[in-house]
């Protein structure tokens, strides 16, 4: 008999949403604005959402460089809102909202006022699945009375959960070490949707008799597996998933939360969410959707990438690469460049490619292809080489090491301990660049996270420069100006055929 059907406890699925972060961040390049959020807002909080992700990953990057908005605004405008719902963020350990390793000072300061601004729950991870890049960040969650969830980022080497590296094994000795740091849950985070339904159920099942926190479950639709992980996943009883709004679901974002609702509704494991509601919010996105549909990929008919089922490259890896190769006009290598990614991270240490070491690895692979192997270098590579992003899931390639630390500024020997570790404090020296145009700690952050275009925001936000045309918001008439002038421009050729 179904496991739906039978009699039993109940046990409803906990869901949380990520329309507002990671859905437009995966769908439409992270450009969806505060303003745009607002209208449903207080009934987003009615749903009984688990929590709600509305921040961190790149948002924090795209609001202060291309919308001119303050990251940390969002949080406190949305709780003025939304008042029962937990607010979630992704923070990548010691990255922070970054691209780098930053310094202690920083990831303290970071997290204190991520709190102090409203976030509830954190989701920590590292790109390595290093946790001693964990270290500072959650010693500031849990005294500012936060919730932790660590998380492990899950990769592959082969078709399915197996071979040397990314085994059972390996997810159950990383899920004993965070439960060991005292995260509150668990988090599975599969960045680039390769997760087989039924590797996740037997991992759910095995995780089950060895941890008793929660189980948070975390995909991307990317190659049309991804509802059929959730729904195994469910039955192997994981506690939680995330799921976004129709609208802003599927392609490269998560499951859509609609069908979901219907299929749970009646058994064991149904949300008890009201579907009617649902589909008011999601049909209020539809009317919002034309601002940003320019962002969205139109280079494909199929809404999924069935190759990432062979490359497992993720959806944001690919269109870096595609960006490199167009400008260095060898778009016609691509195909070259996925092989070589495969080479090159298994040369690097088998990182899961994630930010950043997606980009790390994806750019040396570029460079591979097109100038030889290891004829250029990143700085980026030298660092991960060198150890300051931690230790990798296997030893770098000993000759590969050689050839690329020989000559390297600070030494040609790996580092072995904690990544942040090996930095300087960074404060100090940030509020001397500053100045002045830092009103208050938050301003700190955004320079000390993003110097360039940090300070080029702290201008606009305080009238010392004009925001330039591209960041201020496309309104839903100008978007009817723009599509009664293309029909017009139309008709015109079309009169003249």
């Amino acid at each position: 008999m179904d496991i739906f059907l039978e009699e039993g406890p109940k046990n409803p699925i906990k869901i949380q949403d990520n329309t507002f972060r990671d859905g437009h961040q995966s769908t439409l390049a992270t450009r969806m604005r505060t303003e745009d959020m607002l209208p449903i807002a207080e009934k987003m909080d009615s749903v009984g959402f688990w929590a709600m992700e509305v921040w961190g990953g790149a948002t924090f990057d795209t609001m202060h460089r291309f919308l001119g908005e303050d990251p940390f605004d969002r949080i406190r405008t949305l709780k003025k809102y939304i008042k029962k719902t937990p607010f979630s963020m992704l923070l990548r350990g010691q990255n922070l909202v970054g691209y780098r390793n930053y310094a202690d000072d920083v990831a303290r300061l970071f997290v204190d006022k991520a709190c102090e601004a409203g976030m509830d729950v954190f989701r920590v991870f590292d790109a390595l699945n290093d946790f001693r890049n964990f270290q500072t960040v959650v010693e500031r969650i849990k005294a500012n009375g936060k919730h932790f969830q660590g998380t492990i980022c899950y990769s592959l080497t082969e078709r399915h959960m197996g071979g040397d590296v990314f085994n059972l094994e390996y997810y159950l000795d990383k899920a004993k070490e965070i439960r060991d740091m005292g995260a509150d849950t668990l988090c599975l985070k599969d960045m680039a949707g390769i997760m087989a339904p039924f590797d996740i159920a037997r991992l759910i099942t095995e995780l089950k008799k060895l941890i008793t926190i929660p189980i948070h479950l975390h995909t991307h639709y990317t190659s049309g597996m991804a509802s059929m992980v959730y729904l195994e996943a469910i039955k192997a009883g994981v506690d939680i998933v995330d799921t976004c709004l129709a609208p802003f679901a599927l392609r490269t974002s998560q499951p859509a939360v609609e069908p979901f609702v219907a299929t749970l509704y009646g058994t064991v494991r149904d949300p008890g969410f009201k579907l009617s509601l649902l589909l008011e919010l999601g049909d209020y996105l539809e009317t919002i959707a034309p601002k940003y549909r320019d962002y969205l990929a139109k280079n494909k008919m199929s809404v999924i990438d069935t190759g990432v089922l062979a490359h497992q490259v993720p959806g944001g890896m690919i269109s870096n690469l595609v960006s490199q190769l167009k400008e260095a006009k060898a778009l016609d290598r691509l195909a070259e460049v996925h092989k070589e990614v495969a080479v090159t991270r298994n040369e690097l240490g088998t990182p899961p490619l994630v930010t950043p070491t997606s980009q790390i690895v994806g750019v040396q692979a570029v460079l591979n292809v097109l100038f030889g192997r290891y004829k250029m270098v990143t700085n980026e590579v030298k660092d991960l080489v060198y150890g300051l992003y931690g230790k990798t899931p296997t030893p770098v390639d000993p000759e590969i090491q050689k050839k690329i630390l020989k000559g390297f500024k600070r030494g040609e020997t790996p580092v072995t301990g904690r990544a942040a570790d090996y930095l300087e404090p960074e404060l100090e020296q940030d509020r001397k660049e500053i100045g002045d145009l830092a009103k208050d700690d938050f301003d700190l952050l955004i320079y000390a996270l993003y110097h360039t275009t940090g300070e080029q925001f702290l201008k606009w936000k305080y009238g010392l420069e004009e925001r330039p045309a591209e960041v201020e918001p496309k309104t839903l008439e100008d978007i009817r100006r723009e599509d009664e002038a293309m029909a017009a421009a139309l008709e015109q050729v079309c009169k003249s055929m």
